[in-house]
């Protein structure tokens, strides 16, 4: 064995997702696992045997011959993506040397404040998978309990916008538009492109699959077109049709965001400066000059207040100033769904319905989308203040956006056969006669995930009530959507449990 600490082995592709963090397996019975001191869970280097770029994971110890044998160094697949290596080729194992930076969160969870050089130190180290999930989540958690200096939330936005690739569109002006989130059905985006794109605007739009709520705007595009495109083909339909909607995840944009984010969700932490950070940051990596950030704001919403709006709408504005993105922020109303639809089928028929002028289109949606775009067709400095509005109500109803969203949805990749609702659907009635004084986002959303949503393309909720709405007893609120029995049982037992309306007495 050589004499620097590293033993050879050779590389086995173990076939195991393991979502964004690298692992590798050793055989309880390796010759190294005890010769060399290695324990469960601990950070290990990977070099291939003849030199070259080392890999980081997480050591796991199997005691299968079936995933991995005493002679072998299994790999999941990002970590075996990563190495390059083929599958019985030679590699090195090491112990891996602790993140330098780790005295920095150290001092954060004391409370102090971090400047740029420990943020960019930890970011860049966060990148080179030299943090354990256990660390990650020590970092995220005190930066949320011992809250972050606004400065600070602008050193964290810039490391992670220079943690990866950066695109450089050669254009004086290219929009973007992002919601926080927290609202079902709220799939504005897929209007809000194509009309701007019509007026000939820039906005080439990447998006997320939905973590936690019942559809992203790539999970409800995706029943339309292809939306995994190569970074070539993306550039091909940008500069042909001035806009695009595709997922995000193949591209290397502030990509230790991505990687945060896969520890924050399980631990519900989404603290103020770590949303504006993470969501500027993928902006200014994406080559953004104007954003238009949309907050609802409702009971059951991420932001339940106007103070909390306007704290986080001047934190956005003060990031955003301080790299050169120009930030406007928008406090919407977010005291129910917008849409009819929750999940991507459901969500992509109400799509289509606004853009086809269909006159049961949901005229919530209709007007949301037709604010967001007039705010951002005023970034245009031929468009005068206070015309944008007009502007996108023209580009939507004369068909002009239909027509830029199916030449989109074409050069993207027709779904050839576009799924349709789950076959299994059942009514939620109202209980008794009244008014629909208030619907609970997040209960919704947590009926829609259990039907199956987005995984299941056809799952989901189907609002047939709003608010301010009468309904008869035995009269229906929603509908629920599934496709698997189980899954359909399970949002149904939900909604009898708690069906996410609040009836008041009518009259």
């Amino acid at each position: 064995m050589p004499g620097d600490g590293r033993h050879t082995l050779t590389v086995r592709r173990v076939g195991i997702d393991t979502y964004r963090e690298n692992v590798a397996f050793l055989h309880r019975d390796c010759h190294v696992y005890r010769s060399a001191g290695f324990q469960a869970l601990n950070k290990v280097e990977i070099t291939p045997a003849d030199g070259g770029e080392p890999v980081l994971a997480v050591l796991n110890v199997v005691d299968d011959d079936a995933i991995t044998r005493p002679d072998e160094l299994g790999l999941s697949l990002q970590a075996f993506q990563q190495l390059g290596l083929a599958e019985g080729e030679a590699a090195r194992i090491a112990h891996a040397r602790p993140p330098r930076s780790i005295g920095a969160v150290h001092r954060k969870i004391a409370g102090e404040t971090l400047g740029y050089p420990d943020y960019r130190a930890i970011v860049r180290e966060i990148g080179e998978h030299r943090y354990t999930k256990i660390e990650m989540a020590a970092f995220l958690v005190a930066c949320t309990q011992g809250g972050m200096e606004r400065d600070e939330v602008l050193h964290l936005t810039r490391a992670m916008a220079e943690s990866g690739d950066r695109i450089d569109w050669k254009e004086p002006l290219v929009a973007d538009k992002h919601c926080i989130g927290g609202i079902p059905g709220n799939r504005t985006s897929m209007l809000v492109v194509p009309i701007v794109a019509a007026h000939g605007m820039f906005i080439p739009k990447t998006s997320s699959r939905a973590i936690t709520s019942p559809a992203g705007t790539a999970d409800t595009m995706e029943v339309l077109a292809n939306v995994e495109l190569t970074a070539r083909r993306f550039n091909e339909v940008v500069r042909a049709q001035r806009g695009c909607l595709a997922w995000g995840g193949t591209s290397r944009l502030a990509p230790v965001d991505d990687i945060l984010i896969a520890v924050e969700r399980p631990l519900s932490l989404d603290s103020p400066g770590q949303l504006v950070a993470s969501i500027l940051a993928k902006k200014i990596a994406a080559g953004a000059t104007h954003l238009l950030v949309d907050i609802p704001m409702g009971p059951t919403a991420k932001v339940s207040n106007q103070a909390e709006a306007l704290r986080l709408r001047k934190l956005f504005e003060f990031v955003g100033d301080r790299t050169g993105l120009h930030v406007e922020v928008i406090i919407t109303d977010g005291l129910q769904p917008i849409g009819r639809g929750i999940g991507p089928v459901l969500e992509a028929r109400d799509i289509m319905q606004v853009l086809e002028n269909d006159p049961d289109q949901p005229r919530d949606l209709r007007e949301k989308a037709l604010q967001l775009a007039s705010r951002i067709l005023e970034f245009d400095p031929d468009v005068r203040g206070g015309q944008g509005y007009v502007l996108a109500r023209d580009i939507l109803d004369s068909g002009r956006a239909l027509e830029r969203m199916r030449a989109i949805m074409e050069m993207q990749g027709l779904n050839p056969e576009p799924p349709e609702p789950g076959r299994l659907r059942r009514e939620i009635a109202a209980p008794r006669d009244g008014k629909v004084a208030a619907i609970d986002n997040l209960q919704l959303a947590r009926i829609a995930r259990l039907a199956g949503a987005p995984l299941d393309q056809g799952a989901g909720v189907d609002l047939l009530r709003k608010v301010g709405d009468p309904v008869r007893e035995g009269e229906p609120l929603y509908a629920i959507h599934a496709a698997f029995d189980a899954d359909f049982a399970f949002a149904c037992e939900a909604a009898e449990a708690d069906s996410g309306f609040v009836l008041a007495v009518d009259g």
